[in-house]
């Protein structure tokens, strides 16, 4: 929520950087995966509303779902923008800094009309738990469960969450691999003109490294995940310990993410910094 309130006021009150309009959706993105993946916060503010167990179960999966791939497909962009940010005058990729923003917008309307669509077949294959010895459903939570579906049907739904999640992560390696390269040979030719021991690392190799460091543990989390989903989506069986162990898989990426966000900003730490002395000032 910091975050979030911190970068609303950088984009409404400042100059903002590319990164920052893609940092502050990602955190909403992640403030609501935390919200709907442990099925605790909005269950909670559903029984207090009296709403059905049904109309719950399809709102928090969808909701879950549509935030996993919102989650996937802004981390590649973030990555994507920062590689053109710090790429060369002379590379192909200098030409497109002058209008990153308006490629964003298109981009955001690209990737929530696409998950909107794409995750609604949960609207449909997403119930409140009954019976599975009767019904053949598969409990996931201690309300909602898996409603089975046609093979045909499952394995297209598998195969575009594959095509998907494939072709983000080959983006996210590649514009990677690209900054690692860029990131050696800037520190290659700093060398020449400094010790190497009064280097200070300049906010855009900062902000490239925090990225760097997010992708790969993203990468590593979500691929953990989509094992786990798509096991237990073939087999149509969920184990108890499975379970627990994908929520932690699905929970630890939204939550380290704000915490090296944090960490790797500059004008937060300023910030507390400044808040802290004032409270300082103010009671002692």
């Amino acid at each position: 929520m910091f975050l979030l309130f911190f970068y609303t006021f950088i984009i409404l009150g400042h100059r903002p950087k590319p990164t920052d309009l893609i940092s502050c959706q990602l955190t909403f993105i992640h403030i609501m995966m935390i919200l709907t993946g442990g099925d605790i916060w909005l269950t909670d503010i559903f029984e207090i509303l009296k709403i059905e167990n049904d109309f719950k179960c399809k709102t928090i999966f969808y909701i879950s779902r549509v935030m996993r791939g919102l989650s996937i497909c802004t981390t590649c962009l973030l990555s994507v923008v920062q590689a053109v940010t710090i790429s060369p005058s002379t590379s192909l990729l200098a030409k497109f800094k002058q209008k990153l923003k308006e490629y964003m917008i298109y981009s955001f309307l690209g990737m929530w009309s696409f998950n909107l669509i794409f995750s609604s077949n949960r609207i449909f294959y997403v119930g409140a738990y009954t019976n599975v010895s009767v019904t053949n459903q598969m409990k996931v939570t201690k309300f909602c469960s898996l409603l089975p579906k046609n093979y045909i049907i499952r394995g297209l739904i598998l195969m575009g969450s594959i095509s998907r999640d494939v072709f983000l992560v080959g983006v996210m390696l590649t514009t990677s691999t690209y900054m690692v390269i860029i990131l050696c040979r800037h520190q290659r030719q700093c060398k020449y003109l400094h010790s190497i021991s009064h280097l200070r690392a300049s906010p855009e190799k900062r902000a490239t490294q925090t990225i760097l460091l997010l992708v790969v543990f993203f990468v590593v989390m979500y691929w953990v995940d989509f094992i786990i989903s798509s096991t237990s989506a073939l087999l149509w069986m969920y184990d108890p310990v499975i379970l627990i162990i994908q929520k932690f898989v699905m929970h630890a990426y939204p939550t380290i993410t704000p915490l090296v966000q944090i960490t790797s900003d500059n004008r937060i730490i300023i910030l507390l910094e400044n808040m802290h002395s004032k409270y300082h000032e103010n009671f002692f």
